[in-house]
C-alpha cells in the first residue's frame, strides 16, 4: 500500500468528522432556538430514511428480507443502537457548548470494546488491560470538561446531561454489535451501509410514537429545526457515512494504515469548538475544558494505535475491538 494512498485515506477520513461534527452543531444550534429535543431525534431519521434508500437502489433487498424474517430483532437492536442513542444526544444538546458534547459522546470510542465481554463468548470478549487504562483517561478527559464548564460543580441537571450522552455513548456500539451477532447467527451477510438502512427502517414504528410525544409538548416542529434535522440527516447520515467508509476500506488491509484513519475520528472534537465558536457565538475550551480535551483527542489516538498492534491477528478480535461510526 503506498503512502499516498495511505494519505487519501486519512483525509478522507477527516472529511468525515467534519461532517459528523455537524450533528452536534446543528442539534445545539436548534436546542439554542427552542426545538424540542424529541423534535430534532425523530425529524432526523424520518429524512435519513428516503437519503439512504436512494442510496442504496438495488440494494435493499436482502435488508427487507432479514427484517422480514426476524422483525422483532431488528426492532429491539435498532430502540438501542439508533432511538435511545440519539434521544439521549438530542437530549443533551441543551447541556452545554457544542464541543462539551462532542467531547463528551467520544467515550463511544472505547465503549463498544468495554461491552465485548458481556456479548461475546469466543477470543472476542478479551479486553486488552491497556485498553481499560485508555478507556479511564478518555473517561477522566470527558470528567475533566465537564467540571471545568461547571467551574467544579455538577448540579444535578449537568450531571443528567452528562449521563444521557454516556449512556447515549453506549447504546450506539452495543445495539450495532447486538445486530452483527444477530446476522453472525442467522448466517446473514450486509455490508455497513445496508444495516444502517435496516436498523433505521425498522426502527420507524418508533420514531413515530417519538414524533407524537413531541407533537404533544411542542405542536409541530419550526421550519428552522426541520432544515437543521435534514441538514444532520444529509451531513451525518449520508456524506460522514459514506467518506468514512471509503476510508477504511481503502486501507482495511493494513492495520495501522486503518487505525490511523479511524484516529482522525479525535478530530470532531476540535472541528465542534471552531465551528461552535464561529457559528453559535461559544466560548473556546480553556483551563481544565483544554486539558480535558487534550487528554480525550490522546486517549483516541492511543486507542488506534493499540487495535493496529501486530498481536491483534485474529479478524474477529480486531472487530471486536474496533471503534463503531456510521449512523
Amino acid at each position: 500500500m503506498s503512502a499516498r494512498q495511505t494519505l487519501a485515506a486519512v483525509a478522507l477520513s477527516l472529511a468525515a468528522s467534519l461532517f459528523f461534527t455537524l450533528t452536534y452543531v446543528l442539534n445545539r444550534a436548534s436546542a439554542i432556538d427552542g426545538g424540542h429535543w424529541a423534535w430534532t431525534a425523530s425529524l432526523r431519521y424520518f429524512l435519513t430514511l428516503p437519503l439512504l434508500v436512494m442510496m442504496l437502489r438495488g440494494r435493499m433487498r436482502p435488508v427487507l428480507m432479514a427484517i422480514r424474517q426476524r422483525p422483532l430483532a431488528w426492532l429491539g437492536y435498532s430502540a438501542i443502537g439508533f432511538v435511545l442513542f440519539y434521544c439521549l444526544l438530542s437530549f443533551a444538546a441543551s447541556s452545554g457548548p457544542s464541543w462539551l458534547v462532542a467531547g463528551s459522546f467520544q467515550f463511544t470510542v472505547i465503549a463498544g470494546m468495554l461491552c465485548a465481554p458481556f456479548l461475546y463468548r469466543d477470543e472476542r470478549r478479551k479486553v486488552p488491560p491497556a485498553a481499560w487504562l485508555i478507556a479511564l483517561a478518555i473517561l477522566a478527559g470527558v470528567m475533566l470538561m465537564q467540571f471545568s464548564l461547571a467551574e467544579g460543580t455538577l448540579d444535578i441537571r449537568a450531571l443528567w446531561a452528562l449521563l444521557c450522552v454516556l449512556v447515549g455513548a453506549t447504546a450506539y456500539p452495543l445495539g450495532n454489535r447486538l445486530l452483527l451477532l444477530h446476522l453472525e447467527k442467522t448466517g446473514q451477510d450486509l455490508d455497513a451501509s445496508q444495516r444502517v438502512f435496516g436498523m433505521t427502517l425498522a426502527s420507524q414504528p418508533l420514531w413515530l410514537l417519538l414524533a407524537a410525544f413531541a407533537w404533544q409538548q411542542a405542536g409541530p416542529p419550526s421550519g428552522g429545526q426541520i432544515l437543521l434535522a435534514a441538514g444532520v440527516a444529509l451531513s451525518a447520515g449520508v456524506f460522514a457515512t459514506i467518506l468514512f467508509f471509503k476510508a477504511t476500506g481503502m486501507v482495511r488491509d493494513n492495520p495501522t494504515a486503518l487505525a490511523a484513519t479511524e484516529a482522525m475520528q479525535a478530530a470532531e472534537l476540535i472541528f465542534a469548538a471552531l465551528l461552535g465558536v464561529l457559528f453559535l457565538g461559544e466560548a473556546w475550551p480553556r483551563g481544565g475544558a483544554l486539558y480535558g480535551s487534550a487528554l480525550i483527542i490522546a486517549g483516541i489516538v492511543l486507542f488506534a494505535w493499540l487495535a493496529a498492534r501486530p498481536r491483534l491477528q485474529d479478524p474477529r478480535e480486531n472487530r471486536a475491538i474496533r471503534t463503531d461510526h456510521g449512523a
